[in-house]
């Protein structure tokens, strides 16, 4: 499934102009993705209209899928009968999100909707609310599924139940999303914004490094900046992420060598399926460069985690392979030739067996 990266904006509490510009800003750099609140929409249906649909259609013009966060009280501000969604066509929105389900029969007839908007259930609740869903025969590929956001520190979900959460609707087929944080971004749905993460442990995470780690969980289609407004340097970073394989930043020891760095960054990984506890072998590197002289250096102390070593002239048939330190461990049959960057130290236990990998210099 093809996945993107996407911002957030909250038109009840924003500039038009400033969310533009935004949007331009955010679409320069790969983004294509819209989430958008209207849990707090005041003022009727005449005023939403106003306020949403000028921002829809210049985001559709910048190419993003735009999706509205709603709940039953929105519709009851708006005056929109579940029968009829054709307020949120007007609008020009692609889909809805549902912050509270029903009963799961009425989630199916939305997916039968006219207009063809796509109904995005909430994911963050490890219960058989989706198994509902589909034992009433929705329409699949209308539904989705997106995590909530948590403004309030420590109120984030821990990894292993996300883990539950995601694996109920990702083994369904269905298209997911979750949310990151921008470190400067201050605008959110309410007055707290400790920023705005579905991972509790992303919280004070990069937003590049935190979308690193969830597409790594195979999990996550979509990656959405929860706050706003993110800055262009963050912007940047995560719209350089590679999206379907894990790319480690590394810095370079002094004493590596032109073929080590080569080996590093200029060869495509792959975890050895037969894997080991002690470090993650990407063995094709042996091959390619067998017979290629590559003395001793750096090979005396400790490889700890995250350390990139690269087999030497003593390893025999392993000179040149590739390894990335799980355990800490002393070879000196092994060169020290960079150092995973500490805050992706977290997206090793992501990479299993026969996992595609690559690194980058920082």
């Amino acid at each position: 499934m093809k996945r993107s990266i996407g911002i957030s904006i909250y038109p009840d509490h924003s500039d038009p102009a400033r969310d533009r510009a935004y949007l331009e800003l955010a679409a320069r750099h790969g983004f294509s993705r819209l989430f958008m609140s209207m849990l707090e929409v005041t003022g009727g249906r005449d005023a939403a209209v106003a306020r949403f649909r000028g921002v829809i259609a210049h985001a559709h013009d910048l190419g993003f899928e735009v999706i509205l966060d709603v709940n039953p009280g929105i519709f009851d501000e708006l005056g929109v009968s579940y029968d009829d969604l054709g307020l949120f066509h007007e609008l020009g929105a692609d889909g809805i999100r549902l912050d509270t389900g029903f009963d799961g029969r009425r989630e199916s007839f939305l997916t039968f909707n006219p207009y063809g908007l796509a109904i995005e259930l909430n994911m963050s609740s490890d219960v058989a609310y989706l198994d509902n869903i589909l034992s009433y025969q929705a329409n699949r590929p209308m539904l989705y599924g997106c995590h909530n956001f948590y403004p309030q520190e420590g109120t984030g979900l821990p990894y292993e139940f996300f883990e539950r959460c995601s694996r109920r609707f990702k083994s369904q087929g269905l298209r997911t999303a979750a949310f990151v944080s921008s470190a400067v971004g201050e605008s959110g749905p309410w007055p707290v914004n400790d920023g705005l993460p579905t991972l509790e442990m992303h919280r004070h995470m990069s937003a590049d490094v935190a979308a690193k780690h969830l597409f790594a969980t195979g999990l996550i289609d979509d990656v959405i900046i929860g706050n706003a407004y993110a800055s262009e340097e963050e912007l940047a970073a995560m719209g350089a992420v590679d999206r379907y394989q894990t790319c480690l930043k590394v810095d370079f020891v002094e004493g590596a060598s032109e073929l080590e760095r080569a080996i590093v960054v200029g060869e495509q990984h792959e975890r050895r399926g037969d894997i080991c506890d002690r470090a993650m072998r990407s063995t094709e590197t042996r091959v390619k460069y067998r017979g290629r002289p590559n003395p001793a250096h750096d090979n005396d102390g400790e490889l700890q985690v995250g350390d990139v070593a690269v087999g030497n002239d003593d390893f025999g048939n392993y000179a040149n392979e590739l390894q990335v330190v799980l355990e800490p461990h002393r070879d000196a049959r092994k060169n020290l030739v960079a150092r995973v960057r500490p805050e992706e130290l977290v997206l090793l236990p992501l990479i299993r067996p026969w996992s595609k990998f690559r690194f980058v210099e920082a």
